[in-house]
């Protein structure tokens, strides 16, 4: 898991990007120590799967609070007032990160990795705001995002009957069709002005269907973020790792019609630090868990998905690195997508750890077994749902034969390249737009689209030689992979190298430009279909064989498992109620917990640090080198001050940048990690050793006010 995960980069989060359908990618920002994370991954995971939800697991659904249960253990839970003013003050950022707001002028708080994207994307060789830091000493000095947006969730609607009603009775491809169709009628008649986005989401794998409706904030200004060596102070070998000294915070505003966002809900910041028993829910957007997975679907991370991906991005790493050595220059434009491409290799390899050294496929089929045969028990249960694992084991066999080629022609191009994925966007966005909605690719829906043309027209720069090297690198790949001989092969590469070709593709095109590219989409299908230039035409080339893989994919698989894992889904509400939280799907959740430190290798860890900690950890050296900007004010900065905590809480990758709230529904933390013991998040919660990392929100106001002298911004969140 770790939380960082969700994070800075679009590629990984903003779209959930997966390698293929049910591996999602998880962007985490640090190390991990292998030996130890095999220990502690079979404990979590022989406590985790055949128990009932205990302790303080659970990411619920804000119209699916436990309130009772919560009542029991802590003898206090929040009430529906209490709950809309959370709810309302949370946001989700596009990139792939949660948030919130903090005062009334549209102030969001949020995790530094979250923003990195935007930093970078404003710097250039004079303006290092990655290494030196951002902040707007007057409101005229906020810089907008190029690509963020935020997202705030104002209504929550049931529509699981509206759903089954469309695809009752179909199966594979009349099942997906009729699914996407139903999909897009619900959102479409939901998302009737620009700055609404409405998502049907699947919950219970499918056993219930909800439409959440989005405000969508497009002018979204970055206010300040610390020096990467401050929001990352520790770097690797503190990865997971308590006591922690990171100050990963950063704030950006939402612009509305021009003007700084009025809101009525904000989490004002706590006067005092946290204690040990605080009570602490945190509200953010976690990604993606697999907790409800068949065991066709964990070998098949475990035997295809996961080590392809790993395959893959190791030597990505390692071709980026070399990229990175050429100069300062190629150094800077290339960190952002190698600090995804680290994070995201890091997570992938704890959990293949987990599914290959730990327990966890063992107890999965023992639990699976039982389950099925309290199924088969009851002869109407039988009848309607006993025949659901096998369809699912059947969906995932074609699922490996066709995965490789998913992931090397639909999946990896679009998010891998910037320019090839605005040739695959504008060249399908003419192909798209003239279908009726519900038969459109789904991010091409009237309800989608909006935030995919945001990317598309987005100033954000794409660097000439970082394209030519990830182009080259992809072709050649493809050709490894898929072999000189397929079809598919021969038609995107003829007799031309990978490299000749990146450097035709890239020196060939005018989509560079945002300008252009806007022209283009507003021109519509006739001005993108009359473009030609070597990028877009090679994208014209891909969609074919990319299109029929998704297709296939979408048809036999996805389809297929989601109507069976319903069954599934629906099956366990009829033997065991609907008590339960359904999978993270990076849409808002709430966990509640406290503030609680824990034993870990025979000592305790307290469940809080301070900023004396922080200057006795630091060596001058990185990644214990402080920044001079915290070096300068030792001498001014209150050494007891709180800086990080952990709490309970229960989290995944996508709850960075999540605040922590307190009893009183105000801001006490910010979430931007977990600890080693958390790492099995994706597939169980351990609640005697699972902590969530965050930053003490008292400690951010210690360090912006004698740190980096960030009066208007101290004033707008104490004040």
């Amino acid at each position: 898991m770790s939380l960082a995960s969700a994070t800075c980069d679009k590629m990984l989060l903003a779209g959930r990007a997966a390698i293929d359908d049910g591996t999602t990618i998880i962007n985490l920002p640090k190390g991990i120590r292998m030996p130890i994370l095999i220990r502690v991954m079979t404990l979590v995971f022989s406590l985790s799967l055949a128990l009932p939800v205990l302790a303080d697991e659970g990411m619920w659904t804000y119209d699916n609070f436990p309130t009772a249960k919560m009542q029991a253990k802590y003898g206090w839970a929040p009430d529906a007032a209490w709950l809309e003013h959370a709810r309302l003050a949370s946001i989700r950022l596009t990139s792939g990160c949660s948030a919130s707001l903090v005062s009334s002028s549209g102030l969001v708080m949020t995790n530094h990795h979250c923003v990195r994207e935007c930093v970078s994307d404003l710097a250039d060789a004079k303006h290092d705001y990655i290494a030196n830091g951002f902040y707007a000493a007057t409101a005229a000095d906020e810089k907008k995002c190029p690509a963020m947006e935020a997202n705030q969730l104002v209504k929550i609607t049931d529509v699981t009957q509206q759903i089954e009603a469309a695809t009752a009775g179909k199966s594979d491809r009349a099942f997906h069709e009729a699914e996407r169709a139903a999909k897009a009628q619900i959102e479409s008649a939901c998302g009737t002005a620009s700055d609404v986005r409405c998502q049907v989401v699947t919950l219970y794998e499918g056993g219930i269907y909800d439409l959440y409706k989005y405000k969508r904030y497009q002018d979204v200004r970055i206010v300040f973020a610390p020096e990467a060596a401050a929001a990352f102070f520790g770097g690797d070998p503190d990865n997971f790792t308590f006591p922690r000294y990171d100050l990963d915070v950063s704030f950006v505003r939402i612009y509305d019609d021009g003007k700084p966002l009025r809101a009525d809900n904000f989490l004002k910041f706590a006067a005092k630090g946290v204690k040990q028993g605080d009570i602490a829910f945190t509200s953010g957007n976690p990604g993606s868990t697999e907790r409800a997975d068949t065991l066709a679907q964990l070998e098949f991370q475990r035997d295809i998905a996961q080590p392809f991906v790993l395959n893959l991005f190791s030597e990505l790493r390692g071709v980026l690195t070399e990229f990175s050595r050429r100069g300062p220059e190629e150094a800077r434009t290339a960190n952002t997508l190698l600090f995804g491409i680290e994070n995201s290799l890091k997570a992938i390899k704890g959990r293949q750890l987990a599914l290959v050294q730990g327990p966890l496929i063992a107890d999965q089929a023992r639990a699976e077994l039982e389950f099925r045969k309290r199924v088969a028990a009851d002869p109407k249960l039988a009848g309607t749902y006993g025949e659901a694992w096998d369809a699912i084991a059947t969906a995932v066999a074609h699922q490996r034969k066709i995965s490789v080629r998913n992931s090397l022609l639909e999946r990896f191009p679009q998010w891998m390249s910037v320019l090839l994925g605005h040739a695959v966007t504008l060249n399908r966005y003419a192909a798209e737009v003239g279908k009726p909605d519900g038969q459109r690719l789904e991010e091409y829906s009237e309800a989608n689209f909006p935030a995919l043309r945001q990317e598309i027209v987005s100033p954000a720069p794409a660097h000439a030689d970082l394209e030519k090297t990830v182009l080259t690198w992809w072709l050649t790949k493809v050709r490894e992979y898929l072999g000189t001989s397929d079809p598919d092969v021969r038609t995107l590469l003829g007799t031309r190298s990978p490299q000749e070709i990146a450097t035709m593709l890239v020196s060939g095109t005018k989509l560079g430009d945002a300008s252009f590219r806007t022209r283009l989409l507003t021109g519509g299908a006739s001005a993108i279909d009359a473009y030609h230039d070597p990028l877009i035409d090679f994208a014209r080339l891909l969609d074919a064989p990319a299109r029929a893989v998704r297709a296939d994919s979408e048809d036999s698989v996805k389809a297929v498992i989601t109507k069976n894992a319903a069954l599934i889904a629906k099956a366990r509400f009829a033997l065991e109620g609907t008590g339960a939280y359904p999978d993270a799907t990076f849409t808002l959740r709430l966990s509640y917990g406290a503030v609680a430190g824990y034993e870990e290798n025979g000592r305790s860890i307290a469940p809080t640090t301070n900023f004396a900690g922080a200057y006795s950890h630091a060596t001058g050296r990185d990644p214990f080198k402080l920044p001079d900007s915290w070096v300068k004010a030792q001498k001014w900065v209150d050494p007891k001050a709180q800086l990080d905590f952990v709490s309970t809480n229960d989290i995944i990758g996508g709850n960075s940048g999540s605040p922590v709230i307190g009893r009183g529904g105000e801001a006490i933390g910010l979430i931007f990690d977990g600890n080693i013991q958390s790492l099995g998040g994706n597939f169980g919660y351990d609640g005697s050793a699972n902590r969530a990392v965050a930053v003490d929100v008292t400690g951010i106001a210690e360090a912006l006010k004698k740190i980096y002298h960030a009066d208007r911004l101290v004033s707008e969140l104490t004040h």
